[in-house]
Order: C-alpha cells, then sequence, then structure tokens
C-alpha cells in the first residue's frame, strides 16, 4: 500500500470505498470457535459502543447490566448476536471481554469486542519482523505482540534509549507504571533490538497517549528522520491511527479530548517543522468500512453458541440481516458511521454520554433517541417482536 495522506477516516473509505484490506475478528484460543446452525437465525443484531453507553469510566451506565441481561435466555443462552464495537482500546480484547464480563455479570467472548485497533492485526502480514513502535495508555505493545508482530517497542520504551530525547523529562514529577517498568528494566539490560540502526518501519498509536509533549516529539523525531531519531531527514514511515474521535466521554462530565485531538496536535506541529505534509491513515468508527466488517463479524455469532444443540458439522452461512441496530452516544461517530454505512444499520443515540441534547441531532440525526442503552434495547426487543 503506498503512502497516502488522509484527514479523516471517512476520506479514506470515500475514495477507496473501502480500507486496502478488511478485517475479521479472530477466534482468541480461550473460547470456543462460534459454529453454524440452519435454523432459527437472528434477523437483527446490536452493537454497542462502551463509553457513555454501557460504562461511564469504569461504572456501569444506563442500566446497562439489566439492558444485556436481556438478550439471554433464562440458561445464559445467547438469544441474540451482539457486539461491543469501540474506538477505545489500549488492551488486549480478551482482557477487555473478561473486564466487561465481570462488570457487566454476562458472559463477554473476545471475539464480541472490537476495538479500536483491532484491524491492526490485518497489518501482521507487512510487519510482522519489522522494528514497529506502538503509542498510547495501557499496554500497547503487549496488543500489538499479541496480534502477532515481534518486534514492537512501546513509545515509553524506545524514547527512553535515546538520551535527552525528552528534554523536559528532568521535571516530570509524575511517571506511568509502564515508564518506571521500563526505567527498571533498563537499568540491568540493553536495547531489546538495535534502535540506534534499525529503522522503525512504521508507527502504530494504538490508544489514547498519555504523555502528549513527549509523545508528539518522539513521534516527530522518528516520522521525519525516516525512522531513527537523530539522523538526517528520510521518507516518512507509515503512520496509523486507531480512532480519530475529536473527543469521548468518560468519568468526568464534560467530554475528554480523543485520539482525534492528538492527531490534529502531532500534524499541525509536523507540517510546521517538516517540509513534507504528515501522512496516515485513521481506523475506527465512522469509517463505513468497520460497520460493514461488523455486520460480517454479527452474522458469524448464532443465538445457540452457548446451547447444547450446537451443529458440529463446522459449516459456514452466509446471513443477510433485516435490521442492525448501533447504539452509541456521539453524532459524529456511532450515528454518522451508521448512516454512511446504509442498509442495515439503523442507529440510536443515547443521552448518558457526549450528546445531552433534549431533541435529535441537527447535523447527524440519529433513527432513534432515547435516554439510556436500558431504554435502547427495551425499543430493540419490542420493535423486534421479543419483548
Amino acid at each position: 500500500m503506498s503512502p497516502m495522506r488522509y484527514r479523516t477516516a471517512f476520506r479514506l473509505s470515500r475514495s477507496r470505498n473501502r480500507l486496502p484490506f478488511p478485517f475479521r475478528s479472530r477466534p482468541h484460543s480461550s473460547e470456543s470457535r462460534i459454529q453454524c446452525r440452519p435454523e432459527p437465525r437472528s434477523s437483527f443484531g446490536i452493537a454497542f459502543d462502551i463509553d457513555g453507553v454501557i460504562l461511564g469510566g469504569r461504572a456501569p451506565i444506563g442500566g446497562s447490566p439489566r439492558a444485556l441481561k436481556k438478550l439471554y435466555g433464562a440458561s445464559g443462552t445467547l438469544k441474540v448476536p451482539f457486539l461491543f464495537l469501540t474506538n477505545g482500546g489500549g488492551i488486549p480484547e480478551s482482557r477487555r471481554a473478561a473486564e466487561l464480563s465481570e462488570v457487566l455479570g454476562v458472559n463477554i467472548l473476545p471475539s464480541q469486542v472490537v476495538q479500536g485497533h483491532t484491524p491492526f492485526r490485518n497489518l501482521l502480514r507487512r510487519y510482522e519482523n519489522e522494528l514497529i513502535v506502538a503509542v498510547g495508555k495501557g499496554e500497547p505493545a503487549l496488543v500489538m505482540s499479541e496480534y502477532g508482530f515481534k518486534k514492537v517497542l512501546s513509545l515509553d520504551e524506545y524514547a527512553s534509549y535515546f538520551k535527552d530525547i525528552d528534554p523536559v523529562a528532568q521535571y516530570k514529577m509524575w511517571r506511568t507504571k509502564q515508564a518506571l517498568d521500563c526505567s527498571s528494566h533498563l537499568k540491568e539490560s540493553v536495547p531489546r533490538y538495535d534502535v540506534y540502526s534499525d529503522r522503525v518501519s512504521a508507527a502504530f498509536v494504538v490508544s489514547d497517549p498519555v504523555d502528549w509533549g513527549r509523545d508528539i516529539q518522539v513521534l516527530c523525531d522518528i516520522l521525519r528522520s525516516g525512522g531513527i531519531p537523530g539522523w538526517e531527514n528520510g521518507n516518512q514511515p507509515p503512520l496509523y491511527f486507531a480512532a480519530d474521535d475529536l473527543e469521548y466521554q468518560a468519568a468526568f462530565p464534560s467530554q475528554r479530548l480523543g485520539m482525534g485531538a492528538f492527531r490534529i496536535a502531532l500534524e499541525s506541529i509536523f507540517n510546521r517543522i517538516h517540509h513534507s505534509t504528515l501522512e496516515y491513515v485513521s481506523f475506527g468508527k465512522p469509517n463505513p468500512f468497520v460497520f460493514k466488517n461488523t455486520e460480517a463479524l454479527l452474522a458469524e455469532f448464532q443465538p445457540s453458541q452457548f446451547d447444547d444443540h450446537i451443529s458440529k458439522s463446522g459449516c459456514s452461512q452466509s446471513h443477510d440481516f433485516k435490521t442492525l441496530y448501533m447504539i452509541g452516544d456521539n453524532p459524529l461517530v456511532d450515528v454518522k458511521g451508521a448512516q454512511q454505512a446504509g442498509h442495515p444499520w439503523f442507529s440510536i443515540l443515547t443521552r448518558t454520554g457526549v450528546f445531552k441534547g433534549k431533541d435529535n441531532h441537527k447535523e447527524f440525526p440519529a433513527d432513534m433517541v432515547v435516554d439510556t442503552v436500558e431504554e435502547a434495547v427495551d425499543f430493540i426487543l419490542k420493535r423486534e417482536g421479543i419483548f
């Protein structure tokens, strides 16, 4: 894929109708493969955003535990295929599924969690044995390693090998646990890879960066040098963002700046100090390809997957949904994405996150506006004749 500059994820999709490669969520070893059964099959499915819909920070909101339990039978069998479609991330899908299961009181499989960085696994063939840098909160290097990338360093660790690369590091009294772990490790070891001569082949912004000043500085060093900080100008290595949200709803009452804001800051600075403009590719909602692939993933889910009567044939059937519901809190991300994806998507906007308006959003009006996710699920089940 030749490098191209995309200012938004949608322009990328609009120009080619899809990303250069599709992504599919792969089964994890800790879960059973979903097997097919001829009938019955659900005529609808649901995609839930997480932040501002299911959770506010780390706590459930909007009756989300009750809402999700309504999608299961009394014996715990899944009645309605659903998954979580979030631009968030920073931890492996398996761990996010375990956390959601504990908080919500239902059994969530890793394949039911699609995060902003999930499509990165489809770049494995290109970068499997190349040195790459992973940026963001949580454990971005672990995420990429679990996808199969063999030479990945977090930006925390990578930057620590270059003395004085962060000129204000001595004034930072706070340290992340990840940075502390790196510092402790470095006192007793040398770089795992030859970072002084081995060029960074690509940089991946996996989750929201923590130290914007340092991260922008180090990324500019990597990108304008051709992959080795301190060297002469070279061709920019590819840069990938897991999402492009300007803002999102967390535990604080007002919205917080997201990865899209970091991208704007990095792009603005890079373009002022470098002779060429920044080139990057953004993934995540509202890109229509995300919704199309979500449709394919939901088609693989059988409401009978937890049933004792699962077919053992291992067959695979195509399945067209009459309706797919996107329940989100951000009109510019969730509703816009569903609208651009078109049929069979039906958008439902909650008032528990980014959107808090009395009426519908003016620019990207949802098909339905509700107060909470529980109200959204009740509406869906009633509309589909299940409730």
